[in-house]
């Protein structure tokens, strides 16, 4: 059982004529990803990297039986591209589109909230399940399978565990990069929560960051279901000043809880293994492992 993406996911591109659309859907392509095709406005009818061009995203799931979406619209309209998609009934939607307005991702929030439909980020690297689909962005060559699952809400910090966590003799279930924006679809926890129920994930590794309450909300969840798997955490931005913007947009210390210390602290209070330094990420899982 892999989560939310496999080799069975029926995967369309939301932008997919654009240079950014075009660029990682070969990449999808060349990985194995099935990507059924592609959405353009506009442009429906014609042939793209040997893939079909819809104009619309209910186009593509009537003619393609696409589920899975993965957006790369410019910001001003990818809420719109988002509610689109979960009109036409796809199930899962990853926005990787960066800089979309705040508004704008609210009003998409709310819309999906009565459908069933799963929207990872925006401003995230995508979905991978090593050796079956690479939804995203992310260099698949890195990801081994194995059954390690990844939440985080950092792109490269997602492939410096990924490749620690290689390195010490394990592999990866499925990583899910949530992003890093102060709005996104689906929480630490709602992962984190993904990840618990999927029997073929026997440890999870969470990255967060400064900023919101997401690795606390996640923490809580854990310890209160009885710490059901081993998982490992690390925060970013242990040496942010308060108030600035530490390159994500939610990457913003407000108070006293947002901090990298105050969050690794409730991690280990709630039996999480925490690890002080990104480059330690492995080292602290194999140990975890190892006296599990």
């Amino acid at each position: 059982m892999s989560v939310l993406v496999n080799k069975d996911s029926k995967v369309i591109v939301q932008g997919f004529t654009g240079s950014e659309g075009s660029f990682h859907a070969e990449q999808m392509i060349a990985y194995g990803t099935n990507v059924v095709g592609g959405v353009t406005p506009g442009k429906g009818g014609q042939t793209h990297l040997d893939r079909p061009v819809f104009n619309t995203v209910s186009d593509a799931v009537e003619q393609a039986g696409a589920n899975v979406s993965i957006i790369f619209v410019p910001p001003a309209f990818a809420a719109d591209a988002i509610m689109e998609a979960a009109d036409a009934g796809i199930k899962v939607i990853i926005a990787i589109t960066e800089g979309i307005p705040v508004a704008d991702m609210v009003k998409a929030k709310n819309y999906l909230a009565d459908k069933d439909v799963t929207l990872i980020g925006p401003n995230c690297p995508g979905v991978i399940t090593p050796g079956e689909a690479k939804v995203g962005i992310m260099p698949g060559f890195i990801f081994k399978p194995g059954k390690v699952g990844i939440v985080s809400k950092s792109g490269t910090l997602t492939y410096e565990a990924a490749d620690q966590i290689v390195k010490a003799g394990y592999g990866i279930s499925t990583a899910i990069g949530i992003g890093g924006d102060p709005i996104i679809g689906t929480s630490t926890k709602e992962a984190v929560k993904l990840l618990m129920a999927d029997p073929d994930t026997d440890a999870i590794v969470m990255i967060g960051e400064i900023g919101g309450n997401y690795e606390a909300e996640a923490s809580k969840w854990i310890q209160e279901q009885g710490n059901p798997k081993p998982v490992v955490g690390f925060i970013a931005g242990q040496t942010a000043p308060k108030g600035r913007r530490m390159g994500h947009a939610g990457a913003i210390v407000g108070g006293a809880e947002d901090t990298a210390e105050a969050k690794m602290r409730i991690m280990e209070e709630c039996g999480i293994a925490v690890s002080k330094s990104p480059a330690d990420i492995g080292e602290t899982l194999a140990k975890l492992l190892v006296e599990a």
